[in-house]
């Protein structure tokens, strides 16, 4: 393998990541909608395209091998295939969590939408998890440290999100004895939402190491 075909084969990584991050962003993107209207139809459509974005995964991994493999890559593109691989891992985890909770809200004995108005933080906490899961993605593609150095600090403000939705949650539970399961049910979404950030910091943190060969201030060979 050339040189200059590696390159090529380097770039199309990042067109596939960009592929597949953008199927995760129109998941997470429905699967708010579905949150806020109860769309039996959006719900389904989103649950079926979980597996496009599994196949992506194992597209990318089959790159990435193709690559480690055909060329000895200096430290600078091993860390850029490595980090790949960890990311793919995360990105794919944040579809299965845009599917599942698609999956609860057409569990839900009730439309999701006149719950939210007493939850009022839980599409803001969805927004910025979505906003993360985006950044963390292009800085990837656009090997910007400063972006993946922000997208780590921006999950304090998901976690804060998560935290005031549960505390209203819980308010509606003791107020609401019969709705509680509810509750429950949108407590669990509002989890997802967080741990849907914590995946978007993970794959920021495989970009800081891909330009910097630091993994959570531990330098990696």
């Amino acid at each position: 393998m050339t040189r200059e075909f590696f390159d090529e084969q380097l770039a199309q990584l990042d067109t596939e990541l960009l592929k597949m991050g953008a199927l995760v962003e129109q998941s997470l993107a429905g699967a708010m909608r579905v949150l806020e209207t109860g769309e039996v139809q959006l719900a389904h459509r989103i649950i079926e395209a979980d597996n496009e974005i599994d196949q992506k995964e194992r597209d990318i991994e089959t790159l990435c091998l193709h690559l480690l493999l055909r060329q000895q890559p200096v430290a600078r593109d091993l860390r850029t295939i490595s980090a790949a691989l960890k990311m793919i891992t995360d990105i794919e985890r944040i579809g299965d969590q845009a599917a599942d909770i698609c999956k609860i809200v057409l569990d839900m004995e009730q439309a999701a939408a006149e719950p939210l108005i007493r939850v009022r933080h839980l599409p803001a906490l969805g927004v910025a998890a979505s906003a993360q899961v985006s950044a963390a993605i292009d800085a990837f593609v656009t090997h910007d440290l400063e972006r993946a150095q922000q997208v780590i600090l921006d999950d304090d403000t998901v976690d804060s999100l998560f935290t005031v939705v549960r505390g209203e949650l819980f308010g509606w539970m003791r107020a609401m004895d019969e709705e509680q399961a509810i509750a429950i049910d949108l407590l669990l979404i509002a989890k997802y939402f967080e741990r849907i950030g914590d995946h978007a910091q993970s794959v920021a943190e495989w970009v800081e190491y891909s330009i910097t060969g630091m993994h959570k201030g531990v330098p990696i060979t």
